[in-house]
């Protein structure tokens, strides 16, 4: 089983607009691609990581239902808009995918 991460940091002043955003994903792109049996979360940064710090974990039993995930994503127009309306709110280059194998 895995963890997938999904991290960036917003700008100075826009932490709730990202959040917000990223719920507005949450129910209207992820509920196509069957976001809830990922056991979807999100997270910001608190003690010992930055504040500005938004993170999303999709748990995935194999890598190739990560795949199948990106692959369902990549092809919903609404995700490229979605997208499009978030980046003047993040830091430019600050997107990041990490993958962690879960220890049972």
């Amino acid at each position: 089983m895995f963890s997938a991460r999904w991290q960036i940091d917003a700008k100075f002043g826009h932490k709730q607009t990202v959040l917000d955003l990223m719920r507005k994903w949450e129910r209207e792109i992820g509920a196509q691609v069957g976001i809830a049996e990922l056991k979807f979360q999100i997270m910001t940064g608190s003690i010992g990581a930055r504040e500005a710090t938004i993170e999303t974990h999709h748990q995935v039993e194999t890598l190739a239902q990560l795949e199948e995930f990106f692959a369902k994503i990549g092809k919903i127009d609404a995700h490229a808009k979605w997208g499009k309306e978030m980046e003047p709110y993040v830091v430019s280059g600050t997107s990041l995918w990490t993958i962690y194998r879960i220890v049972e």
